[in-house]
């Protein structure tokens, strides 16, 4: 890591570094039983140490500690490693752990929470997960550092690690060194990333293979965010307004506003307004007659649920913080961010802005719970140390320097990845009711990848009647597990075990 290892160059005087604290794992052997026959397989929980190269004043000094790693690993008994997958799993935030795939998707055991409109009361449940990826590719859950358990080591910053590139170089080093350990240089090998973790996951997939010759099989990108430029409202750049309105039709429909259509009605109609009429209404600004403005605004506030008075006053823009608090404002209700189907009392009947996602106020407290439960209960986890489910302060520091003066951009980085790479398959997976990262933005931007034909076939795509989380959603976590299954099979050619 050339940029570490200028980082740590220092004068001879400089601090002795920590004592290396070692890893400390866990291993627990468990069976989960399935209609085709029990699945034997063994997890591994802890911390892993990350080291890195120290150089001072030219001299190599070794590698020294400079991180502990959370990891969850779950490795199917007696298995072939060479066709045996394995699939490195990862949220985004940034600064959020993995629990959110852990116990969501991806793993052997999952939450029990409810969904809109019935959602569990405390103290939650655990259930096991008779659709986990377990089936068909071992897993590799990762908290990135200052998340979960992950923590700097003695003497420190965690604000170093707190950057898009350290960020990449850190997870692709925790990767490097469990395959390596594992034996698993040989096995296919998959990334599995929801959120900013998709951006993180286009970065890996580039790094990890002009950097350590590792090429992957297929990357999983939940809820994906690949150009932040797509979903951004700095007043400047439209794009935002124009890629959110499928968005807020999907929501609107969802909460009654569409009376006697189907989704994919509403969705087709704000589909195609958006990629012509409403680009051209606001790329028009005062030029517009009062009869063209008249039909954009009727237009958008038919689409979106609103009045025609507070589209008018906006201008024709409207921005999703707001849309959260304005669409039930009647109703003394907001919708969710994450996940526009749940909604909660709103603080205010006036504020600007809603003042919590209720979505997110569903989903925390079953997920942490159940976690905590599970990691020390069934996988025998003596760390004591406080999980944070969001790492506090990772979001405001983050820095992206090397996207400075313009948006977060890692398209390219997929685009090169897959143009080395001809058989590196993508899936992409998109929610209606996601006001996170919208499946129109996500499209977008995978219809303008620079890739030949032949590599453009090796994206897939599904939709699910969900959000952010598609998964908390029954039907729609019980299909994506089916698409998931299905495309780690296709991309990596391993043997088959009945579901």
């Amino acid at each position: 890591m050339a940029d570490a290892d200028k980082a740590d160059t220092a004068p001879t005087s400089s601090p002795a570094p920590a004592p290396d604290p070692g890893d400390h794992l866990t291993h627990t052997s468990h069976t989960l039983d399935l209609p085709g026959g029990p699945l034997h397989y063994t997890a591994t929980t802890g911390r892993v140490v990350l080291r890195e190269e120290s150089v001072e004043d030219g001299v190599w000094k070794g590698h020294v500690a400079r991180a502990q790693v959370g990891i969850t690993a779950y490795t199917l008994d007696d298995a072939d490693p060479h066709t045996r997958p394995v699939t490195f799993a990862f949220n985004g935030g940034p600064g959020s752990s993995s629990l959110w795939l852990h116990m969501g998707l991806l793993g052997p055991r999952r939450v029990v929470m409810g969904d809109v409109g019935e959602l569990a009361a405390p103290p939650y449940d655990l259930a096991d997960n008779t659709e986990t990826l377990l089936i068909d590719s071992d897993l590799v859950f990762i908290d990135p550092v200052s998340t979960g358990r992950s923590r700097v080591v003695e003497g420190g910053k965690p604000k170093d690690f707190h950057a898009f590139k350290r960020d990449l170089e850190t997870v692709a080093e925790v990767i490097r060194r469990w395959v390596t350990k594992e034996g698993r240089w040989m096995s296919p090998k998959f990334l599995a990333g929801e959120s900013y973790g998709t951006t993180r996951a286009a970065g890996l997939a580039q790094l990890l293979q002009d950097e350590m010759g590792m090429y992957l099989n297929g990357l999983m990108l939940i809820s994906s965010v690949l150009d932040f430029g797509t979903a951004e409202f700095d007043g400047h750049d439209d794009r935002g307004h124009v890629m959110y309105l499928p968005f807020y039709a999907a929501t609107a429909h969802r909460h009654g506003k569409h009376p006697g259509r189907s989704l994919q009605d509403v969705l087709t109609e704000a589909e195609e307004y958006a990629a012509r009429d409403y680009p051209w209404a606001l790329s028009r600004g005062n030029r517009l007659t009062a009869d063209e403005r008249a039909d954009a605004v009727r237009r958008i506030a038919d689409l979106t649920g609103l009045s025609e008075g507070y589209v008018d006053r906006a201008d024709l823009r409207i921005e999703h913080w707001r849309y959260f608090g304005e669409l039930l404002r009647d109703q003394g209700l907001t919708v969710g961010r994450l996940d526009s189907r749940f909604t909660g009392p709103a603080a205010s009947g006036i504020a600007e802005h809603m003042d919590a996602d209720p979505s997110m106020d569903a989903i925390v407290g079953p997920y942490a719970a159940a976690y905590q439960e599970y990691s020390h209960t069934e996988l025998r986890n003596t760390d004591d140390a406080p999980f944070s489910v969001f790492g506090k302060g990772v979001l405001e520091d983050w820095s992206y320097k090397e996207f400075e003066g313009r948006s977060v951009y890692v398209a390219d980085r997929l685009e090169r990845a897959m143009r080395a790479n001809e058989h590196l398959r993508v899936q992409i997976a998109y929610g209606y009711y996601d006001g996170a990262t919208p499946y129109y933005t996500a499209q977008q931007t995978v219809a303008h990848l620079r890739l030949p034909q032949s590599r453009l076939d090796n994206i897939e795509h599904h939709f699910y009647d969900a959000g952010h989380m598609m998964y908390v959603h029954q039907p729609s976590r019980e299909q994506q597990s089916r698409d998931l299954a299905a495309f780690v099979r296709s991309a990596s050619g391993g043997p088959r075990i009945s579901r």
